[in-house]
C-alpha cells in the first residue's frame, strides 16, 4: 500500500511495511514498551494487531506512520493520527521501540506527524490518549504543548484502563509549533 512518505531531518514517516513488523514484535513483546497500553504481547497477536495500521490507512485515509532512521532504514516506531470507533477524540499517538528511546525521535516524529493531521485531515483538535502514570508520554505530550484535560474513557474491550486526554487545538499548536521551528 502507498500512502504519504513524510521526512524530517533524520526520520521517514510512511504507512507501514511487512518488513517492519520484526522491530514491531519485538517492541510488543516489551515488558516495559507495552506497560501503559495493554501489556506484552505474544508475536501472532503483535501481528493482528500490527494490521491494524495499514487496515485503517486503507479503509479510513489516515493511521499512524512507521518511522524509520533514514540512514539506516531501521524501523523505530509508530506515531500518527488514530481514531478507531467511540475514540474520545482525534488522536495522534505513539509506540517507540525501547532502542529508541531518549534520542528525540518521538518528539521529532510526533512534530511532524501533528503537523500533517491539522494540514491533511482537517482537524481543529488533536488529544493523545496517556495512562496517568505514564511520565515519559505525558512528558513528550508537555514538549508538544499539550496540556491534561483530565480523564477520558476509551471504547471496549480498554473502558477500565485509565486514560488522560492531552490536547491542543489547532491554533494552540500554531503557537507551540513555533519551537520546533
Amino acid at each position: 500500500m502507498t500512502g504519504p512518505v513524510l521526512e524530517t531531518a533524520r526520520l521517514r514517516l510512511r504507512v507501514p511495511q511487512a518488513a517492519d513488523f520484526d522491530r514491531y514484535a519485538e517492541a510488543l513483546a516489551d515488558e516495559a514498551t507495552t506497560r501503559y497500553i495493554g501489556g506484552a504481547l505474544p508475536r501472532a497477536a503483535a501481528w493482528r494487531r500490527f494490521l491494524q495500521m495499514p487496515g485503517a490507512w486503507a479503509v479510513q485515509g489516515f493511521a499512524m506512520f512507521s518511522v524509520v532512521d533514514k540512514t539506516t532504514g531501521r524501523w523505530l516506531g509508530q506515531v500518527g493520527p488514530w481514531k478507531p470507533d467511540g475514540w474520545p477524540g482525534n488522536e495522534v499517538g505513539w509506540t517507540f521501540h525501547p532502542d529508541a528511546w531518549g534520542r528525540g525521535y518521538a518528539t521529532e516524529a510526533a512534530v511532524a506527524a501533528i503537523d500533517w493531521a491539522f494540514a491533511q485531515l482537517g482537524w481543529d483538535d488533536i488529544i493523545h490518549c496517556i495512562d496517568p502514570a505514564n511520565a515519559p508520554s505525558q512528558a513528550l505530550a508537555r514538549r508538544l504543548g499539550a496540556c491534561n484535560r483530565g480523564p477520558v474513557v476509551l471504547p471496549a474491550p480498554y473502558e477500565s484502563a485509565p486514560s488522560d486526554a492531552w490536547g491542543q487545538t489547532r491554533a494552540e499548536w500554531a503557537a507551540n509549533r513555533m519551537r520546533f521551528a
